[in-house]
């Protein structure tokens, strides 16, 4: 019997039981079609990130996921009246006989979450997320609940699963905080401008120099046929391994970036500097009123990259951003370099691992105390420099 069998069989035999907290029954879905509905009416009125938009995670699930066979378990609890209340976008995983399920998505969010009802996310308590486990415990489905890079906040409103027991991150997250109608120069300063300015100079000199968004089919296509090309060569050239070589995950960018949202733009939007010769640079990511999250970047391999094109391009989204009433700004996870040339400050993001079963105990204190070992080594410059090497050598 696959995975989702299991889940849908169990599911179909588990009764419902009538719960303390405003919580009254908790499902477990393995359809995307099922859970759908709840889904996108918590997306359009409710607290999420745009990582866990239906239209960027269904594309995930059908091309990425299958590598690791990794089965939707889409958690919904509902109220009495039958209203969501909130959807955990899981994938369930058979890890060394443990089953093991996690935020969809895998390496390509930056931030994970559950999908709340914001009265619900304003007033839930430790004993509403008691009789969310209670509700899971009662399926048996599931051994540890491994979630990680989770915001503890977002927008204005705290994420209520920092209730559960929860540890940092391995990796921060650089953020600029954009406040609304602050000026430009308070988000790039006045220095840092001139300087990409005198080299945007360089690059203006050239026939059809722009800045666009990505807006056709056509256009996207283009432009990810470029990226696809030229990232490979970047990530040789840091001796860095090429994630988007493994199976469905061009295939899955190239779904969400083509996705058109009911808001409007894609699940995936794309930033670029061209000229009528070349693209010079892209930046992808997505985006809600609160927040623009780099997704992947490159730029050319021409000699117009000694004009810093990716720097440029990032000033442009910024201000594009900013002007847009957007509150804040991510580059994604880790502190490289260039993130820091506009990411001041870091978003507090955290993991909890929560067993759910009895042999679920032991490998829940396992990946606990991993997780805290890998943020040692990252926040340790000694052990993450030797750490860069031995990494370089195996590649």
């Amino acid at each position: 019997m696959t995975m989702a069998a299991l889940i849908d069989s169990r599911a179909t035999r588990a009764p419902a039981q009538p719960l303390a907290s405003g919580i009254a029954r908790v499902d477990v879905l393995s359809d995307f079609a099922a859970a759908e509905p709840a889904w996108r009416a918590l997306e359009a009125s409710g607290l999420s990130t745009p990582y866990q938009r239906f239209d960027f995670l269904k594309p995930w699930q059908r091309h990425a996921a299958a590598q690791d066979n990794a089965a939707p378990f889409i958690v919904a609890a509902m109220d009495a009246e039958q209203r969501p209340l909130l959807l955990l976008p899981l994938a369930l995983r058979q890890i060394c006989g443990l089953r093991i399920a996690c935020f969809m998505g895998g390496k390509h969010t930056t931030f994970n979450m559950a999908l709340w009802d914001r009265g619900f996310a304003a007033s839930a308590t430790a004993a509403d997320l008691d009789d969310l486990l209670k509700g899971l415990r009662a399926r048996d489905l599931v051994d540890v609940l491994a979630l990680t890079q989770q915001p503890a906040r977002w927008g204005e409103q705290a994420n209520p699963l920092a209730l559960l027991p929860h540890q940092r991150s391995v990796n921060d997250c650089p953020v600029l905080a954009m406040p609304v109608g602050a000026d430009p120069t308070a988000l790039v300063s006045n220095s840092f401008r001139r300087k990409l300015k005198a080299k945007e100079k360089k690059l203006q000199a050239l026939p059809g120099y722009r800045y666009r968004i990505a807006n056709t089919d056509a256009e996207i296509t283009r432009l990810l046929d470029w990226f696809f090309r030229v990232k490979p060569i970047r990530m040789a050239e840091q001796k860095l391994p090429n994630v988007f070589a493994e199976p469905g995950v061009a295939a899955f960018v190239r779904e969400a970036c083509m996705t058109r949202l009911a808001s409007g733009p894609r699940a995936i939007e794309i930033h670029a500097l061209e000229c009528d010769e070349e693209i010079i640079a892209l930046f992808a990511g997505v985006a809600d009123d609160q927040r623009f999250s780099m997704m992947f970047n490159t730029y050319t391999l021409s000699e117009h990259a000694r004009w810093s094109p990716g720097l440029i391009l990032m000033r442009h989204i910024i201000d594009h951003h900013s002007a847009r009433g957007c509150r804040g700004l991510d580059l994604g996870i880790g502190a490289d370099d260039y993130k820091r040339m506009f990411c001041k400050d870091d978003e507090p993001i955290f993991d909890s691992f929560v067993p759910l079963s009895g042999r679920g105990q032991l490998a829940a204190s396992a990946l606990a105390a991993l997780h805290r070992g890998k943020h040692l080594v990252k926040h340790n410059p000694t052990l993450f420099a030797l750490a860069r090497r031995l990494r370089g050598a195996w590649h």
